[in-house]
């Protein structure tokens, strides 16, 4: 079938009315074959039958030549059932025999002037006896004979084949309406989902049959469509609130530059329009200019340095022991806070980590303890390992942190209290960038219940046994 035939085939026709044309072309070209190789055996079989009847009845009659028999009685004792028998003369002239064949077929003829030649019909079986008197027994079988048995045969299996044809096509138009009906069903779902009903899916029973695979594959790629959408919506949420915390986070930045930009002008002015002031104003004046520049400093270089972790900054991994390291930033607090106690509880635990940036965390997690806690309050540090974890624990005798808070307080330049006081409060870095160091480690820093003030813990993996002596 050509390209262009197979287009013009195809095109406005149904997948149902095509299998089913298909599959009953099929069928009558089986029929057929099967109708003429019926047809020529049978023709086959029943030459040979007739051979067989002739090749027995000249056997027959060859006895009873033997035995004497002659003339008219031999003819009449082979002749009959199908096979005409002839006594001829020596000149080819009948004896005894009749020449009439069989009902609807044409007599027998002798053949003038070939007297070696009996009289038969064209394409007769012909089997020859000699006889001692000199006369030749001639028996003859007429295969016109089986012509009615094949033309009953073949009317009986065109009608047979045409009824055959007329059920197969019944059955077919059944077979293929339930065989198709998952595609209807894919076809009602398809709609459906364009019409709103995200949610609906086919659930073959069986997957091991191509409709069945194709509508486990029509479920998976309706699966993989929502999920993307849910990926796509969630990634669209996500961006939205991160422009709305960038926008904050600008905001929130552009006020705490603010107050220190601003006393860095007010002051530089001041110097400027009182060049005669007195010594001790000037130095004042300097004095406060030059901590109002630090502030803004640090501002910028937290962010900086909070901006540098989140994009991956390289770590300088070693074994740390964490209570070794709990134990100095302790002590170096108590020396720069004389009024702050620092109780340290721990065991010697290792982790995989920066030394200097755990030391960072701790130092954070210890100043926003000091800022929140009472001037001579007492600061616990707990370090001790959880299974594969190692956990450092900070708890201060302050307010504590409400559970709505407990997320808020680790992002950008959030401070907690209403005043917004930078001595109190800081800049509202010290706990994001310590979250953001956390999660470079691999570990994580978050609020935990306490039943006294706030607990923050920091939670990292802990070196085994043999990864410990390894790192020594």
């Amino acid at each position: 079938m050509t390209a262009s035939l197979r287009a013009r085939w195809t095109s406005g026709r149904s997948l149902r009315f095509r299998v089913t044309a298909l599959v009953l072309v099929v069928v009558a070209l089986a029929l057929v074959v099967i109708g003429v190789t019926v047809d020529l055996a049978l023709d086959a079989q029943l030459r040979r039958d007739q051979q067989s009847r002739l090749d027995d009845r000249a056997a027959r009659a060859g006895l009873l030549v033997a035995s004497g028999t002659t003339g008219a009685p031999l003819v009449e004792a082979v002749d009959g059932q199908g096979i005409r028998a002839v006594l001829l003369d020596a000149a080819g002239r009948r004896v005894a025999g009749s020449t009439d064949g069989p009902p609807g077929r044409p007599p027998m003829r002798d053949r003038p002037g070939r007297p070696d030649r009996p009289p038969v019909r064209e394409g007769d079986l012909v089997r020859t006896v000699g006889v001692p008197d000199g006369t030749r027994l001639v028996l003859a079988v007429d295969p016109g004979e089986n012509d009615e048995v094949l033309a009953r045969l073949r009317v009986v299996m065109v009608g047979v084949g045409a009824l055959g044809l007329g059920a197969v096509a019944l059955a077919l138009l059944a077979v293929v309406r339930v065989a198709l009906r998952p595609l209807d069903d894919m076809t009602a779902a398809a709609r459906d989902i364009a019409g709103g009903e995200r949610g609906r899916r086919l659930r073959p029973e069986r997957t091991d049959t191509e409709l069945g695979r194709t509508a486990a594959a029509f479920d998976d790629m309706l699966d993989a469509l929502e999920d993307a959408q849910v990926r796509a919506e969630d990634a669209a949420a996500e961006a939205r609130r991160s422009e709305v915390r960038t926008r904050r986070f600008l905001s929130d930045a552009a006020h705490e530059l603010r107050t220190p930009v601003t006393g860095v002008q007010t002051l530089a002015e001041s110097l400027v329009r009182q060049p005669d002031a007195d010594l001790a104003r000037r130095e004042r004046i300097a004095t406060t200019l030059v901590r109002e520049t630090r502030r803004a400093g640090a501002l910028v270089a937290d962010m900086l340095e909070l901006a540098r972790i989140e994009d991956g900054a390289p770590l300088d991994r070693r074994a740390v022991d964490l209570a070794e390291l709990a134990a100095a930033e302790a002590e170096r607090v108590e020396l720069l806070a004389p009024g702050m106690t620092v109780e340290v509880d721990a065991s010697p635990t290792w982790v995989d980590a920066d030394p200097g940036r755990i030391a960072q965390i701790l130092a954070n997690l210890l100043e926003n303890a000091r800022r929140h806690g009472p001037p001579d309050g007492t600061v616990r540090l707990e370090v001790s390992g959880d299974g594969e974890q190692a956990v450092v624990d900070v708890v201060d005798e302050g307010p504590g942190i409400p559970p709505a808070d407990r997320e808020r307080v680790f992002d950008r330049l959030v401070r907690l209290d209403d005043a917004r006081s930078r001595d109190a409060g800081g800049a509202g870095l010290g706990l994001p960038i310590a979250r953001a160091l956390a999660r470079a480690h691999g570990g994580d820093l978050r609020v935990v219940d306490s039943e006294r003030g706030a607990r923050l813990r920091l939670t990292l993996g802990a070196l085994r046994t043999g990864e410990q002596e390894e790192g020594l």
